[in-house]
């Protein structure tokens, strides 16, 4: 991990972005890889999938795009890393190397 500064704002939006655990999945599932249409985790109860789904497309992934963490392709239902995925990265990479320390709901 870098020395990298991030102004407060930038810290804030990362911050933000890694607050909700829909959030936190989708970009630890950038890190090794770049989906491009792959679903979401829809392994629970039908209406629970497709509450997860509407959030996801109304709230999280607007989100994640408007920081330009993301770039998504609403027409093509594709999701890949966005300019400023490299800001995030390290924080990213934090939660996914401690992974085991976190408690369940935070990965």
């Amino acid at each position: 991990m870098s020395n990298q500064q991030y102004s407060e704002g930038q810290f804030d939006d990362a911050l933000d972005a890694l607050a909700h655990v829909q959030r936190r999945k989708l970009l630890l599932g950038l890190l090794d890889h770049n989906p491009q249409d792959d679903s979401p985790d829809l392994s629970v109860e039908h209406t629970d999938a497709v509450k997860r789904l509407v959030e996801m497309e109304h709230v999280h992934l607007p989100k994640l795009a408007e920081y330009g963490f993301i770039t998504w392709d609403r027409e093509q239902n594709e999701v890949a890393k966005g300019p400023e995925f490299d800001d995030i990265r390290p924080l990213i990479e934090l939660i996914a190397d401690n992974e085991s320390e976190l408690p369940d709901a935070w990965a």
